[in-house]
């Protein structure tokens, strides 16, 4: 891992298009500003996945590391020397550190990102778990169960022959995968994943709330505009509900962790100014 400290006038970045919209400057900025990592840097960089390989061969020694979105995760991994296993297992790495040397080594935080949101906020073990939807952050999901100790879920998809790269990562895990379409699945089980964009699960949000148990939870990776309908519809429910936000909250700290190569990374103060931020697009 790289070494670093105050002095270095590292940098890193989010890649993606569009990336405007990322909170992963307010999240990493706020953690350099409390460790006092003061002439660290971290930008917003719009990239194409055309255009990855001719960024990342231009980095300087200066970089520290990048966190990536879709389709960048997977784009990425021809481009490294080194993947952990997980990024392997699940396809994709978000995130890329630079070591010694300039060598790129890839990981894949979201996985950590969803087993701390669901252990932050109470949610026990799953012995039965259905995911909405069949895109990378459904693998991610289905890669996080299993390290729960869940080796079998049913995964909805809108059309279940687009579901061939989650069926992949699911084989690679040892995890049983049932496909369903949204017309045809049942949604009782101990937790309802929903990896589906904002308002895609609108039309199920009654269906699955109606049909979950009592003390079944829901983790709903949407995070703004919160909550959404099928929050709203389990939480009315009385079921628990986490949103996107930890998530997405869990899976920067692992990167800063990473990319800093220190474990006193300031969580509270990295939720405290992704929720401001947060509200203030709301309020905008």
């Amino acid at each position: 891992m790289t070494e670093t400290g105050e002095g270095t006038g590292r940098r890193a970045a989010v890649l993606g298009s569009p990336i405007a919209h990322s909170l992963s400057p307010v999240l990493h900025r706020a953690a350099y500003a409390e460790m006092g990592l003061d002439d660290w840097r971290y930008d917003a960089i719009e990239c194409a996945e055309d255009g990855l390989a001719g960024l990342i061969g231009g980095l300087g020694p200066e970089w520290a590391g990048l966190s990536l979105t879709m389709p960048l995760k997977r784009a990425v991994l021809p481009l490294l020397d080194t993947v952990s296993d997980l990024a392997l297992a699940v396809g994709g790495a978000n995130t890329v550190v630079f070591r010694e040397g300039g060598a790129r080594h890839g990981e894949n935080t979201d996985v950590y990102g969803i087993v701390r949101a669901l252990a932050e906020a109470g949610v026990p073990a799953p012995a039965s778990a259905v995911v909405l939807g069949g895109g990378a952050t459904a693998a991610s999901a289905v890669a996080a169960l299993r390290e729960t100790g869940l080796a079998e879920v049913t995964l909805v998809v809108r059309d279940p022959a687009r579901a061939g790269e989650t069926l992949r990562v699911a084989e690679r895990l040892g995890t049983r995968v049932t496909v369903r379409s949204f017309d045809d699945f049942d949604p009782a089980a101990d937790l309802v994943v929903s990896t589906l964009p904002s308002g895609a699960a609108d039309a199920l949000a009654e269906r699955v709330a109606a049909r979950l148990p009592e003390k079944a939870a829901l983790f709903d990776v949407v995070y703004a505009p919160w909550p959404t309908a099928l929050a709203a519809a389990v939480r009315a429910r009385g079921c628990a509900v986490v949103g996107g936000f930890p998530m997405l909250l869990h899976q920067a700290v692992r990167q800063v962790e990473l990319m800093t190569g220190r474990a006193d990374v300031p969580v509270e103060a990295m939720r405290a100014a992704g929720e401001a931020e947060i509200a203030r697009r709301a309020a905008s």
